[in-house]
């Protein structure tokens, strides 16, 4: 029988080694590099994704030097100084047959310590701290620097390095007008600023030989003002390949960009284009990466020939497991990255160990497993949000004997309306992998079914976990029953009909998921080619950084006007890696904000509101209240005075946002418990 996936999982050949497949983990920072007993948790963090038959890993970047050190957090190193510490990362990653890259990254501007360089003393706008020039000699330490790192690297057995030259770090820097003002043998023309990317690469190589893999992750897209165009991009790849480079990886985008990339709302493979260009002008393989989360939309920009390897970060956190059960066709057991950030870039922007809302053992390998129960016991779980679902197939998997019941129809909770959201309809996927856990480990599963103290005490359950979610809370404002009123639940759940003219109650996440599901305007065409077309992406990137001419283009079918009582910024709440995307979408649409206000009444006329002490109403067909919620716990009383080991988790415990992240966490720490 032919492969589902022939091309993803074909060997490479790169001529002195080759790679088992064509998926890499691409670099990520987790904030294991500066924990405590940090390299030895890396290591077992990485031996997973390795045991997954991912063919080829990029560590966290790592600075060559002192100044170019992220500044993340006070125990970082350089790899200079902590080389040694790295044999257990590769060895953990050979033992399962695994090879592992070491990415080498100098953040410039972009470092969070006082003592940051760059090209010019050009302060980064996403960073508090302004950077001195560097000098010339300072920049022929840096590339000596480089060299001295790969070849320590070399030494502790990784099987290469990755040149980190994208994204807006250091050598991004050096190549862009944007950063780069100087006047000098580093700056001024193309010839110029490239050549401190081209001089590190070529010591690098000089350093390691050339049977060794030596990647470069050169910006594809930079989606800033003063960026690279496509052809100086695809003039500094073959430059690269010239000086030694035999991989090249895609990079999209600086990270003070103001056009998403990563993101929920951005299409599978929306950038794969841009690899191609790349791949189609030079002859050793390419890398591609942003927004692929599935073995099927990883083979079709293989197929089509985007690219030579596929690369995946997060993915890798939210299954370990990947490539193995891509290898062997069982996709319906991956469990799949929602592109969501709270609990990876979120946490570690905050200072926080990375992890993983749909798998909340990432990145704690070295301390937790899950492990089969010394006792089987007979188990109740009521309620089937992604809590419930994550609690019943844990327990499931460890051996209990599980009944999961659900009162709807359908399984997910509220990931059944998170997934009605534009760009959210990768929650449906985690709805789908708990499925098949559930099927796999041999749970019970009841929907449709609404079950009382009495009921689970007469089935005799040892246990009962109470995972009922929440229920929309109503607030008292005069009028809130007048005909014209719908909840989020009536929106996004039973899909009742909303007017032209809105006003949505509530400026949270839940808020901000209803403007943008009314603000969507249906498209015909290609997802992509709408996607790229909204936020004035110009995919000839004939001008710097790829920026249209025109700028974005969006628009709304509906007049929106989002309301808060408070007078703070709009989803002060939403994640620190999507929140600005997400806002900055709606405004481009025209959706209104209003804040510092009081809810008056609620009649024929609309929404009576006091604004900064002025009374106006809002004219308005429909008032969707987002205003919050209240936990549905009504079971865990009843419970407990009979007697029944009663365990609550998620939102019946703790009402919040759709707070996925924590409810997940909770339910697979107490199913390990159990």
């Amino acid at each position: 029988m032919a492969s589902q996936y022939p091309n993803l999982t074909a060997e490479l050949d790169l001529g002195f080694t080759r790679l088992k497949n064509r998926m890499m983990m691409g670099s990520m920072h987790t904030g294991l590099e500066e924990a405590p007993n940090g390299h030895a948790r890396q290591a077992a963090f990485y031996r997973e994704r390795a045991k997954g038959d991912i063919a080829l890993i990029v560590t966290g970047g790592i600075s060559p030097n002192a100044a170019g050190k992220l500044g993340l957090g006070k125990h970082e190193k350089t790899f200079v100084e902590s080389a040694e510490e790295h044999r257990v990362i590769t060895q953990a990653v050979h033992d399962e047959g695994g090879k592992i890259l070491v990415q080498l990254l100098h953040a410039g501007r972009y470092s969070h310590h006082p003592d940051l360089v760059a090209p010019s003393p050009i302060q980064s706008p996403i960073n508090k701290f302004a950077p001195r020039e560097l000098s010339d000699d300072e920049i022929r330490q840096t590339i000596a620097d480089f060299a001295e790192a790969a070849k320590l690297a070399r030494e502790v057995g990784y099987d290469g390095v990755e040149i980190m030259g994208s994204e807006g770090y250091l050598l991004a820097q050096f190549l862009a007008t944007r950063t780069n003002h100087r006047t000098d043998d580093w700056g001024g023309s193309w010839e110029n600023r490239k050549r401190l990317a081209v001089e590190i690469t070529k010591a690098v190589c000089e350093e390691v030989g050339e049977d060794w893999i030596v990647m470069f992750r050169l910006s594809v897209l930079d989606l800033v003002e003063g960026g690279l165009t496509g052809e100086q991009s695809i003039d500094l790849a073959r430059d690269l390949v010239a000086a030694g480079a035999n991989m090249l990886n895609s990079g999209v985008g600086w990270h003070e960009a103001r056009i998403p990339t990563i993101m929920h709302t951005v299409p599978h493979g929306a950038f794969a284009w841009a690899s191609k260009r790349v791949a189609d002008a030079v002859d050793v393989p390419v890398v591609t990466t942003n927004r692929l989360n599935s073995p099927e939309n990883a083979e079709a920009v293989i197929a089509q020939g985007s690219a030579d390897v596929v690369s995946m970060a997060r993915p890798l956190l939210a299954d370990p497991l990947f490539a193995a059960k891509a290898i062997a066709e069982k996709p319906d057991e991956i469990n799949t990255c929602i592109a969501c950030n709270q609990a990876c870039l979120d946490h570690i922007f905050g200072g926080k160990l990375s992890s993983c809302l749909v798998n909340p053992l990432a990145c704690i390998e070295y301390d937790v497993s899950i492990t089969p129960a010394a006792a089987a016991r007979k188990i109740a779980v009521v309620g089937s949000g992604p809590g419930g679902m994550a609690a019943a197939a844990t327990l499931a998997e460890r051996g209990h004997d599980v009944t999961l019941f659900e009162a709807e129809d359908r399984l997910g909770g509220q990931f059944n309306m998170a997934m009605a959201i534009p760009g959210k309809d990768d929650y449906g996927e985690t709805i789908r992998y708990y499925a098949e856990m559930l099927r796999k480990h041999g749970a019970t599963v009841h929907t449709s079914t609404r079950v009382d103290a009495a009921n689970l005490q007469s089935a005799g359950f040892d246990s009962v976990i109470v995972s009922t979610g929440v229920n929309p809370r109503v607030p008292a404002i005069p009028g809130i029953d007048h005909s014209s009123v719908l909840s989020y639940v009536d929106v996004l759940w039973h899909k009742k009909p909303v007017g032209k003219r809105v006003a949505i109650i509530g400026a949270g996440g839940i808020g901000f998921d209803v403007a943008e599901f009314l603000s969507h305007a249906e498209h015909e065409g290609d997802e992509i080619e709408h996607f790229l077309t909204s936020w004035g992406i110009d995919q000839t990137i004939a001008t710097p950084g790829g920026l249209s001419a025109d700028g974005p283009a969006m628009s709304s079918p509906r007049e929106i006007t989002v309301c808060q009582r408070s007078s703070g910024r709009p989803g002060k709440s939403l994640g620190a890696t999507t929140g600005w995307a997400i806002r900055a979408a709606l405004q481009l649409k025209g959706v209104n904000f209003l804040g510092d206000l009081t809810y008056d009444l609620i009649d024929d006329e609309g929404l009576h509101l006091t604004v900064a002490g002025k009374t106006q109403v809002l004219n308005v067909d429909n008032v969707i209240v987002c205003a919050g919620q209240e936990s549905e716990n009504t079971l865990v009383a009843p419970l407990e005075q009979a007697g029944l080991d009663t365990h609550v988790i998620g939102g019946a415990k703790k009402a919040a946002e759709l707070d996925a992240k924590s409810a997940i966490a909770e339910a697979v720490q107490l199913a390990m418990q159990l």
